[in-house]
């Protein structure tokens, strides 16, 4: 038998960052994303965000990759969003990239908490200063260049 704790926290965004997840119509994205992280065997501990990007804090199994479970994700919410037209009107689709990052169980409750909160923390900071610093914070690289290329 394997044993596994493989916490990520995952940001990704709207396709050019537009603000197409309706404050009024979010839990019902948030609902469907979590039935789809239960369906790939995952396990969803928060769910939150802004109009132009998703903060997902789960579990995933060790049987998928990350990059096939984020493709997986963002199809199926695309194809979500899509079919409801009328409550997400501005949706074009998802941006290409995504980060994931991963965390250990004391982590757990703080980025709950952070993605709890996201409304409120957005008052004071953009999202891609939140991205940034999220990055920079758990040693990440990245080319500026491409920080929130589509």
């Amino acid at each position: 038998m394997s044993y596994t704790n493989l916490l990520y926290h995952i940001v990704f965004r709207t396709k050019s960052s537009r603000p197409a997840i309706n404050v009024e119509h979010e839990r019902d994205l948030y609902s469907y994303l979590f039935a789809c992280i239960k369906n790939a065997g995952g396990v969803t501990h928060r769910i939150g965000g802004m109009p132009d990007h998703v903060h997902v804090l789960a579990n995933i199994p060790p049987t998928i990759s990350v990059a096939d479970f984020m493709r997986n994700i963002k199809t199926a919410t695309s194809v979500f969003l899509r079919s409801h037209p009328s409550e997400f009107p501005l949706f074009d689709g998802w941006g290409k990239s995504y980060c994931a990052l991963t965390y250990g169980k004391d982590d757990r409750e703080t980025i709950r908490r952070y993605i709890m909160n996201q409304k409120e923390h957005h008052k004071r900071v953009s999202f891609a200063e939140e991205l940034r610093c999220l990055l920079i914070e758990q040693g990440v690289e990245f080319d500026e260049k491409y920080f929130l290329s589509d």
